[in-house]
C-alpha cells in the first residue's frame, strides 16, 4: 500500500513530465545543470552526474492473480470473509469496501509481495506496517487489522470521501492533499476505478444475498 513517490510528485508539480512516467517499478534520476535547471529522466544514466531519486509507484501484487478462475478467486475470498467482517465491524468500515481493497491489492493471497515490498492481504508497506504496530504482515489477522485501520484513517482524513481515501491508500495522503484530489498517477487512477467497481459488485451481491435470506 502507499505511497506514490516524491520524485513523481515533483515532476508533475514542476510540469516536467512530457508523458506518463509514474509506472510501478520505474526509477527517476535527476541531474542539476550548471545554471540550476534540474533535468529528470526515467532512463538509466550514462554518467554519474545523475542521481537516482527513488522508485515510483507501487503495483498491486498482480502475480497473485495470474491464472485464477472466478471460482478459485471466490474460494480465496470466502476463506477470509470472517476476518473481513470482523475488522470491518471493529473499525467501522464497510465489509464490501474492505473486500474490494483486498481483491485489488492481493487477490486474497496472504503471501503476496509487490515489487516495491508491499506485503500480505492488504499490501502493507513495511514502514506503514511498523507505524500501525503490525509485526508480521504475512499474518492474516495482523495484516487485515492494520489494513482496515489504515483505510479507516484515510476515510476520516478525507471526510468519508471513498475515492480520495482509496487514492490515499494507494498513493499516500500527502499526494492527495498536494493535488487536491486523486493524483494524476496512472497506477493510482486505475487503482481507484478498480476498487470502486469491485466495491459496487460486492454491495450488489450483499443486497442479493439479503433478499434470499428466510424471514426472521
Amino acid at each position: 500500500m502507499v505511497s506514490a513517490k516524491t520524485g513523481v510528485r515533483l515532476l508533475l508539480a514542476a510540469g516536467l513530465l512530457a508523458g506518463p512516467l509514474a509506472y510501478a517499478g520505474d526509477e527517476i534520476y535527476m541531474y542539476k545543470k550548471g545554471n540550476g535547471v534540474r533535468v529528470y529522466t526515467d532512463r538509466i544514466p550514462r554518467h554519474t552526474a545523475y542521481v537516482r531519486i527513488e522508485n515510483t509507484g507501487r503495483p498491486t501484487a498482480s502475480a497473485s492473480c495470474m491464472g485464477l478462475t472466478p471460482s478459485k478467486l471466490e474460494t480465496r475470498a470466502s476463506s477470509f470473509q470472517t476476518l473481513i467482517n470482523k475488522y470491518a465491524a471493529r473499525h467501522d468500515v464497510k465489509p464490501a469496501l474492505v473486500r474490494a481493497v483486498m481483491r485489488v491489492e492481493s487477490c486474497f493471497d496472504p503471501r503476496a509481495v509487490s515489487r516495491s515490498g508491499a506485503r500480505g492481504l492488504m499490501q502493507l508497506m513495511p514502514q506503514t506496517a511498523a507505524h500501525l504496530g503490525v509485526r508480521d504482515s504475512f499474518d492474516a489477522n495482523e495484516n487485515v487489522d492494520g489494513g482496515v485501520r489504515y483505510l479507516k484513517m484515510m476515510l476520516e482524513r478525507f471526510n468519508q470521501n471513498t475515492k480520495l481515501a482509496l487514492a490515499a491508500y494507494n498513493a499516500g495522503p500527502t499526494a492527495v492533499t498536494d493535488h487536491k484530489g486523486i493524483p494524476p498517477f496512472p497506477e493510482t487512477q486505475t487503482y481507484v476505478k478498480r476498487v470502486l467497481a469491485d466495491y459496487q459488485k460486492n454491495v450488489s451481491r450483499e443486497l442479493a444475498d439479503a433478499k434470499t435470506l428466510p424471514p426472521a
